[in-house]
């Protein structure tokens, strides 16, 4: 065997956009080099999540996930942050969930938390992610945008994309 052939693969790189749809809604999207079977469990599964979930420059650790990922259930993500002895936690719940096509969740941390929306579509073994956040306000997007919270999809869908590589298409 060559020393290339031996060698890890590299990931394939894949753009993630990230725009303002509306003054409530930002849109995000990318393609993943899997099939959407699995990079749906890798949005439903626990152990997964913890695994790609937090962006790595951001400084924060993902200490804990919950997720009763069906219509009804609830989620529960704790983070430590740099600098604090205190944990951040995330949490809401589903309002919708069709496997390997569609996730609808709220964000209730807050009063200006938004809805989102992930539907999974795939073509040719690989899967067409769209990520939609409706906040309640033009002004809850644009706090979200100012503290920077929207701007850690293109890190964490790098980390997605190091967990299909390393886990394969199962």
């Amino acid at each position: 065997m060559d020393e290339q052939s031996v060698s890890e693969p590299a990931p394939l790189t894949n753009n993630t956009s990230v725009d303002r749809q509306s003054e409530r809604e930002l849109v995000v999207t990318r393609t993943f080099n899997g099939p959407v079977r699995f990079v749906f469990e890798a949005w439903t599964t626990p152990e997964l999540l913890m695994r790609w979930w937090a962006p790595k420059s951001f400084g924060i650790t993902l200490l804990s996930c919950e997720a009763d990922v069906r219509t009804g259930g609830t989620y529960r993500f704790v983070f430590g942050v740099p600098g604090s002895d205190q944990p951040v936690a995330f949490f809401g719940r589903y309002i919708e969930v069709i496997p390997n096509q569609r996730l609808v969740w709220t964000n209730e941390e807050g009063d200006d938390g938004a809805v989102t929306t992930v539907s999974f579509e795939e073509k040719d073994g690989k899967t067409q992610l769209v990520l939609r956040d409706l906040y309640p306000s033009k002004e809850a997007l644009d706090e979200a945008i100012a503290s920077g919270s929207t701007g850690g999809w293109p890190e964490q869908f790098e980390n997605l994309d190091t967990l299909l590589l390393t886990e394969g298409a199962r």
